[in-house]
Formats: C-alpha cells, structure tokens, sequence
C-alpha cells in the first residue's frame, strides 16, 4: 500500500515540476523555433533573388515539359461496317 502511494506522489511530482519547467522554457523555445524558421525563410527569399537575375523588361517563358507517353487504354478493334437499308 505504501508503494503504491510513494509512485502517485512521484508521478503528481513530475508532472507538476515539468507543468512548471514548461511554463519557464516554453516562451525561449519558441522564439528560438522562430528565429530559426525566419533565418530560413531569409535565406531561401535571398537565394531566390540571386538566382532571378532578370532584367528590366526581359520577358521569360517557362514551358511545361512534353509528354510524349502514348496512352495505353484501347478502346478496342476498330470495324468498318456498312449500314444495310
């Protein structure tokens, strides 16, 4: 019986003590998450602007590739037939 009450105490004590670390840590864990994830978006914006070196009114075409698959549902064998009056 006193086993069972020293493993609730211990299990009410480490989840109030991480419910209070959390509210400690939590705010510096997600300025950090942000920071990082606005340094990425920076660096991504300014390897996009690096590689755009389009000119003033230069105009340019991006063209979807072809598709030269042929499409493999056959409707079946054509027949010629003559109507008959």
């Amino acid at each position: 019986m006193i086993g069972l009450l020293k493993t609730i105490l211990y299990i009410l004590f480490f989840f109030y003590a991480f419910k209070f670390l959390a509210r400690l840590f939590a705010p510096f864990l997600v300025k950090k998450a942000a920071e990082t994830m606005q340094r990425k978006a920076e660096q991504q914006f300014g390897n996009q602007q690096q590689k755009s070196t389009i000119k003033k009114g230069e105009t340019i075409i991006d063209k979807a590739p072809q598709n030269n698959q042929q499409s493999k549902n056959s409707v079946g064998e054509y027949v010629d037939f003559e109507e008959i009056d």
